[in-house]
């Protein structure tokens, strides 16, 4: 390796100095574009590090192997400019340098930048913080996948939230989300002539009773957020009381919370619920003997997202 090239830290100064007296360094942004139309270091190219393309978008900004190069990202909390530059060494680029503390140091130090909101707050987008309010669940946009078990098979599908309600004060959550339990459906044997016997058990007083309990309905009766909140962790603990085939039984769960935009929320959940807690005991052996084949696992895997929109 040419000991002139190498990674070498750059302070937002020396940064600036290299930026005026070696206007032919390429300087490389590698965050997203949206954070980058909205801000980023005069004359900056964008390569996004998290897109799959980064190394192909990267070799028609820097063909050259050898052409010095800045490349920056965020602040010195996020590790994006640091696998950048791996990526990059693997490929035999050698003549990079990175700006410490990104481009928060570079506001901070007072140098200009370019974009459209080049003055704006720059949220990191790492913890949630929910704003008070009213928000109504989005059904259309909303979904619940079911897993089932016995002992030699996995069935699964999915089943429509009707709608609900959730008020966010202070952090915490309360509310109620409906479930239509007559739109239960399976997926893995579509095609098979078992399918509708499937659909038609599952609708019947050996499992959801549908006819008698068309709907389900989980009232939260309190939520609170886990610290640190991270967005990309459950942050969300979440504990109310279910109500499914006339029995109202204790539910307790983790959720991961994200703002999709302004107004809209998406929370997210998935974990194992004990059927029979709600007498759906069809197949338990803890209920029946000799059952054979017949058996069922009581544990029913459960992943929902519920979507949400604040209204006032």
């Amino acid at each position: 390796m040419n000991p002139n090239y190498g990674r070498r830290g750059l302070n937002s100064h020396e940064a600036q100095e290299l930026m005026t007296q070696k206007p032919n360094t390429i300087f490389v942004d590698v965050l997203p574009p949206e954070h980058f139309a909205k801000m980023h270091l005069p004359g900056a190219k964008n390569a996004c590090v998290y897109m799959v393309s980064f190394l192909d978008d990267i070799s028609l900004i820097v063909p050259n192997k050898d052409a010095a190069m800045v490349l920056y990202g965020s602040s010195s909390h996020s590790r994006d400019v640091m696998a950048a530059m791996e990526k990059l060494d693997r490929e035999g680029y050698r003549n990079m340098s990175f700006l410490e503390g990104g481009i928060a140091a570079w506001r901070e130090a007072g140098y200009p930048l370019e974009g459209a909101g080049p003055h704006d707050s720059d949220d990191p987008q790492t913890r949630l913080a929910l704003d008070d309010g009213i928000y109504v669940v989005d059904a259309g946009a909303s979904r619940i996948e079911w897993a089932g078990r016995n002992p030699t098979t996995r069935h699964h599908g999915t089943v429509r939230i009707a709608g609900g309600r959730l008020e966010v004060e202070n952090a915490l959550i309360r509310g109620s989300v409906e479930v239509d339990m007559n739109t239960i459906h399976n997926i893995n044997l579509e095609g098979d002539p078992l399918h509708p016997v499937l659909e038609q058990h599952l609708r019947s007083d050996d499992f959801f009773f549908v006819n008698v309990f068309p709907s389900a309905v989980f009232t939260i009766t309190e939520g609170k957020p886990k610290e640190p909140a991270w967005l990309t962790l459950p942050n969300y603990a979440i504990r109310g009381q279910m109500s499914l085939r006339g029995v109202s039984s204790l539910l307790e769960l983790d959720a991961t919370i994200n703002r999709i935009d302004r107004n809209r929320l998406a929370i997210e959940s998935h974990f194992d619920m004990d059927r029979t807690q709600w007498n759906v005991i069809y197949g338990s052996a803890r209920f029946f003997e000799h059952l054979g084949k017949h058996k069922v696992f009581d544990l029913v895997s459960i992943q929902v997202v519920v979507m949400v929109e604040k209204q006032w």
